[in-house]
């Protein structure tokens, strides 16, 4: 078919088995709601849970022997530059005296941290994000690492993941294996789209030749793994611009590609009133674009894993998945299950035994509690065993597209058909429009409610319909 891609239907673009585009399916069932990087998401946390909270976990943890390798997360807010699409926690500023005072207190509070998980403090994740973790120069990355290892035990270089996200503008080919020496061995590139209208509409001028020089960096410094991140439905993108990026992307063959949807939410986010709502694709345009990202990538070998992740079929991500080790958290999805999420920084969410906890979101507020020599916590929550049952549910389901209700049975005392009688009446919709099957045993998602996985999950979060919370959601598709 000799067509033109601005003018291809999404309809029309052949897809893996593994998942299948529904363009009528997804407008029908367009909704907001979360995506499950946690449940209860985190618009749940209250200010009842402190710090003190998350001391007593821990105490637990410790009377039981927990043994289980953490992961870790640190959250350097700082950019020199804002992109216009960004919703993250960020502080934006080029007076790098500030990230002076930031590390001060950061590796105060890694300090307080590695004292209460005394020995039980062997690492198998780690993952660095932000804000822009490359704005911190290589002298005080070095010690920072340094600091991590006074407190924490890493497992070996071939066994862990030491993940850092990077932007391809702030670091050279000799940063890339400086950091490489300092213990990452993957990383993590944001590209968001290589046109350049696109990047002067976002406020993101980074040229091909500089993205491509740092992800060949990357190989010769012996990174284990590298991911490219893009976004979809960014001012003045078009569909024949975003299949070439799509096209240069897929040659330069990155282990993970995650390609995410642009959610305009301006009342939420101060750079995004930067984006003139007129330069923003149609809805159906975006739609289109994500058929067309879809079949782009399968086509060219990638596993869909889930949501926006794509993998090579030997990446660990996929491997996992296959195995049914797969997992989901704040940082998306990944391998260590078993682990509990230690995290540092202003604004992290820490995931340990059965409680979710947060730190400060500003500055002052995150400097004050250390300077009391407390933790920064402010809020969170403790999750009841209702809590805990739904959020195995939706762990599964995100991870497997497919759970056992017996297996939920065999970990807590319920029928499941009794318990969850309300939901399955509900599913039965959704079994009605071809996007699962349910039998005596199994729940399985369907090729065609893969891309809807979040909208089955919505069914079983009891919390969807209490109090206010949605209207802070991106659209499921």
């Amino acid at each position: 078919m000799n067509m033109v891609v601005s003018e291809l239907p999404a309809a029309m673009l052949p897809l893996a088995p593994l998942v299948r585009f529904d363009a009528d399916m997804i407008r029908k069932l367009s909704q907001s709601g979360p995506r499950y990087t946690s449940y209860p998401t985190a618009d749940r946390f209250t200010e009842a849970f402190s710090y003190r909270d998350h001391l007593q976990t821990v105490a637990g943890l410790q009377a039981r022997g927990a043994r289980n390798p953490l992961s870790l997360y640190l959250h350097i807010p700082f950019c020199d530059t804002v992109c216009y699409y960004c919703a993250c926690n960020k502080i934006v500023t080029k007076n790098r005296h500030k990230a002076v005072v930031y590390l001060d207190y950061l590796k105060r509070e890694i300090e307080m941290q590695g004292r209460l998980f005394a020995g039980m403090n062997q690492i198998g994740q780690l993952h660095f994000g932000g804000g822009t973790p490359t704005y911190l120069s290589d002298v005080q990355m070095d010690e920072l690492m340094q600091h991590l290892r006074r407190w924490f035990q890493f497992a070996p270089d071939a066994i862990g993941e030491f993940s850092i996200e990077v932007d391809p503008r702030t670091v050279s080919r000799e940063r890339v294996q400086r950091l490489r020496e300092q213990g990452f061995n993957r990383i993590s590139l944001g590209v968001q789209d290589f046109d350049p209208e696109v990047q002067e509409a976002v406020n993101r001028r980074q040229p091909e030749s500089q993205t491509l020089e740092i992800i060949a960096a990357a190989r010769d410094a012996g990174y284990r793994s590298v991911s490219i991140d893009l976004i979809y439905g960014l001012p003045k993108q078009t569909m024949a611009s975003i299949a070439q990026t799509l096209e240069k992307v897929i040659r330069a063959a990155p282990d993970r590609i995650a390609v995410y949807n642009y959610a305009h939410l301006p009342h939420l986010f101060k750079p995004q009133r930067r984006i003139a709502d007129e330069d923003l694709p149609a809805p159906v345009t975006k739609l289109d674009m994500m058929a067309l990202c879809i079949a782009r990538l399968t086509e060219a070998g990638y596993v869909y894993i889930g949501m926006d992740h794509f993998a090579l079929p030997g990446d660990d991500l996929a491997v996992a998945q296959k195995q049914g080790r797969l997992h989901r958290n704040f940082q998306g999805y990944s391998t260590h299950a078993e682990s509990d999420l230690v995290s540092f920084g202003v604004s992290a969410i820490s995931a340990v035994g059965a409680t979710y906890s947060q730190n400060a979101k500003t500055l002052d507020a995150y400097y004050e509690a250390i300077d009391k020599n407390e933790l920064p916590i402010v809020r969170g929550i403790r999750l009841q065993m209702d809590d805990l049952i739904r959020r195995l549910i939706i762990q599964r389901l995100m991870c497997d597209f497919e759970l056992s209700m017996t297996s939920i049975e065999m970990a807590y005392p319920i029928s499941f058909a009794t318990y969850f009688s309300t939901e399955l009446v509900r599913l039965q919709e959704l079994v009605a429009d071809g996007l699962l099957t349910i039998d005596g045993e199994w729940l399985s998602v369907t090729p065609r409610g893969r891309l809807l996985i979040r909208n089955i999950c919505m069914v079983f979060d009891r919390y969807l319909n209490i109090g206010p919370g949605q209207q802070r959601y991106s659209k499921t598709i």
